[in-house]
């Protein structure tokens, strides 16, 4: 419900925001990104994984504290280094609005720490609850904000309550329902910890940062050499595909965090893998073929003719988010099997990767840099798909159950998309 609120605003904020303040947007998202996977030290993700619930508690500590110490040095950062970085990429209107990255890295990193808690608590209806929380106070900041023409900053502030407001709620439950784990937090505690899944932070922060950088790199890259707000175009466009990808992945991929340790404890993990896959086939595939088919005419009428190009990307990377919606659940067996090393390869890999193709698109022809960007996520998710089928041990029997599992719901899907265009086709845009 939380996601369908973020979609169904999309009309009206396109109508509030011009194509140039997304840009201006897709600027920030892209920095907070890579800044905020930094903030627990990816300590969060080891959360779920002990036996022990003081062992877990000290990790949710560190992790907060580790929250508090990151959002501090982007500040510095910002203070000292971010006029003169916004000006070289050509964002001049950023330096007045930076203050908003320190405190969504805070956000982000504080709510990514409970998040984790909770889903090692299989507390599911909370996490629910609060994304309807953050859906609901960002999009009350951007509207009310855009219908205030108060530019960037609604769009800024809005996008970081959405990644953090749930805080409060979560932080509740956990001092109402878990004070006795948390009174075995003890800095020697915190210390052993550390010591124990000191591969999270050693590897996986770096792994982490490789795969944000990957994603948004590139973005920065497209705002300071594109012409026209290309970034702009790409963030709509992510957002409306990634929608379904992020409640549809995000969700299965808790559920298989949450799980996959005692399927591995059982050896059960590749069945266990491949089951998924196979449920994400059913579900998730098809809506996304289908919006591929009608993207361009539909985005040209729904969020205005200035929109279209957006709906042209969507299409685009259709490719690109199929093999991310399977490959990003399940990647979390790359922690569960202590796999940090080779995940820190696989994604530092991939940032060099879709650098180096997006900036040989734009040397190729300035205006297909977007084109490589989105070429280049599509292969790399592929290659990640299979690195991550070979770690769980699922292999071409789960490519084989997925492959049979996609192809009617993808007929019916183009089926129904190209319908769909025949009708917009008659429709005065």
């Amino acid at each position: 419900m939380a996601q369908l609120l973020t979609v169904l605003a999309l009309p009206v904020l396109t109508r509030l925001y011009s194509p140039e303040e997304f840009s201006v947007l897709a600027v920030y998202v892209a920095i907070l990104t890579m800044v905020q996977v930094l903030a627990c030290l990816r300590l969060e993700i080891a959360i779920p994984l002990p036996e022990d619930e003081v062992e877990a508690a000290n990790l949710l500590a560190l992790a907060l504290v580790s929250a508090i110490a990151v959002a501090v040095m982007t500040g510095l950062l910002v203070l000292g280094f971010g006029r003169a970085f916004f000006v070289a990429i050509d964002q001049p209107v950023l330096p007045t609005l930076s203050w908003l990255l320190p405190f969504g890295t805070w956000l982000a990193g504080s709510y990514a720490a409970l998040q984790f808690w909770s889903t090692r608590k299989k507390r599911f209806s909370t996490l629910a609850r609060t994304r309807m929380v953050q859906a609901g106070s960002g999009l009350t900041a951007q509207l009310g904000l855009g219908f205030a023409s108060a530019g960037p900053l609604g769009l800024m502030l809005g996008h970081a309550l959405m990644a953090g407001a749930g805080v409060v709620n979560l932080a509740r439950q956990v001092w109402c329902h878990d004070r006795g784990a948390l009174a075995g937090i003890t800095k020697l505690g915190m210390r052993e910890a550390l010591v124990t899944y000191r591969r999270f932070p050693f590897y996986s922060t770096w792994e982490a940062l490789a795969n944000n950088a990957a994603i948004q790199f590139p973005v920065l890259l497209i705002a300071a050499l594109a012409l026209g707000p290309e970034a702009g175009f790409i963030f709509l466009a992510t957002r409306a595909i990634g929608t379904p990808v992020t409640l549809i992945g995000g969700a299965v991929g808790q559920v298989y965090l949450s799980r996959a340790p005692e399927e591995m404890r059982a050896g059960r993990l590749p069945e266990f893998t491949a089951d998924v896959l196979k449920g994400l086939v059913r579900v998730g595939v098809a809506p996304l073929v289908f919006l591929a088919v009608v993207a361009s005419p539909v985005f040209a009428f729904v969020f205005g003719e200035e929109w279209r190009r957006a709906g042209e990307l969507v299409a685009l990377m259709t490719p690109w988010f199929i093999f991310k919606l399977l490959s990003s659940p399940v990647s979390m067996v790359m922690h569960v099997k202590m796999m940090q090393r080779a995940m820190l390869g696989l994604m530092a890999t991939g940032l060099i990767f879709r650098v180096v193709i997006t900036l040989g698109a734009y040397r190729f022809d300035p205006t297909l840099i977007a084109e490589g960007y989105v070429i280049s996520g599509a292969v790399f998710y592929l290659v990640a798909f299979w690195v991550y089928l070979r770690a769980s041990g699922a292999g071409w029997g789960a490519v084989k159950g997925c492959a049979s599992s996609f192809v009617l719901p993808a007929i019916a899907a183009v089926l129904a998309g190209l319908a769909v265009r025949a009708l917009f086709a008659g429709v005065s845009l």
